[in-house]
């Protein structure tokens, strides 16, 4: 698109993933459930710290996430979110930034420190999160660089980071600033525990036309249209939004705009590894090839293998070239 900067600007929780192997047996000693996302407080996030195998740190978030694939893809991105100023804040704005990510939000003392997430990963590639919000849920208004967001072709936002109030006005205040701006809105439900809490509010921004570019999954979207079958709820989605796109796992992912529609398959893999990042990389390659005028199919293709090439190792930064993967389609 003409007269940016970047090509996506992302806001959401800056959480630093403490990712680690586990065996079934593990989760079902800590009274976890397999597959699942739960919150916890300070003290529970040490404890089981404390208790899993050697782990290893990167940068994550959903947001965070989708920033470093646009980035390694080969475009210009950028990202909004909040770290304390403590190590893991520290770690955090290094290591985003050295994956080629625009990351100029201050760290500010909050009271708590930044967060993090304990992902235990199971030898099926499953993995089971445990995480602690922190600082991510304390991002401002006041923090905004609202001539970034008017920079930015793509501005894309996390639905995790609508729950606490204190974001939530940052962020319809981003989506007022790139709607002004004449820039694209994207926006991801992230989780259908944040459609079950927040259908209103999202419908509320879907109905008042402030969304271009809508992110769900199979689940998220029958939740949101309050139907069983997704042929429905896509024909009552689809007409609301600039662009809608529903991703299905092995079943591959859709996109509906305007009159067309495009189903892709998902990208054969050798082996899943870690589902991690995978949503979030499939945004990545999605918003890449929009905000660089590909067409819906490319743009579909471009979040497949980004998907499936996060799904093959731990981790949601890319091991492999993006750009290699990708080929003849970002020429």
């Amino acid at each position: 698109m003409a007269d940016t900067r970047l090509d996506v600007l992302t806001i959401g929780n800056a959480i630093v993933d403490v990712i680690a192997d586990a065996t079934d047996d593990f989760l079902a000693a800590e009274g976890l459930t397999k597959d699942s996302m739960r919150l916890v407080d300070a003290d529970e996030a040490k404890r089981l710290y404390d208790h899993m195998q050697p782990a290893r740190e990167v940068s994550g978030g959903c947001a965070g996430n989708t920033a470093a694939g646009v980035a390694a893809l080969g475009g210009r991105a950028g990202f909004i979110g909040q770290v304390a100023p403590d190590q893991l804040g520290e770690f955090y704005i290094h290591d985003l930034r050295s994956a080629g990510v625009e990351f100029t939000t201050p760290p500010v003392e909050v009271g708590v420190p930044t967060a993090r997430s304990m992902i235990l990963v199971t030898p099926d590639g499953h993995r089971t999160m445990n995480t602690f919000l922190g600082a991510a849920q304390e991002l401002s208004v006041e923090v905004l660089d609202e001539e970034q967001i008017r920079s930015a072709a793509i501005l894309y936002l996390e639905g995790y980071l609508w729950d606490p109030e204190t974001p939530r006005y940052a962020m319809v205040r981003a989506i007022e600033v790139a709607r002004d701006a004449a820039r694209k809105v994207a926006f991801s439900l992230s989780d259908l525990f944040c459609v079950d809490r927040h259908r209103d509010g999202f419908q509320a921004l879907i109905d008042g036309g402030r969304i271009d570019i809508l992110f769900a999954n199979e689940a998220e979207i029958l939740a949101l249209a309050g139907v069983p079958h997704l042929e429905t709820a896509v024909g009552a989605v689809a007409p609301k939004v600039e662009t809608l796109v529903v991703t299905r796992g092995a079943a591959g992912a859709l996109a509906v705009r305007g009159g067309e529609r495009v189903n892709v398959p998902a990208e054969p893999v050798r082996e899943v590894v870690d589902t991690t990042g995978a949503g979030d990389l499939f945004a990545a390659g999605f918003l890449f090839g929009c905000a660089t005028g590909k067409s819906l199919d490319v743009s579909l293709k471009l979040g497949a293998i980004s998907a499936a090439e996060i799904i093959q190792h731990y981790g949601a930064r890319p091991q492999e070239d993006l750009k290699a993967l990708a080929g003849t389609l970002l020429g």
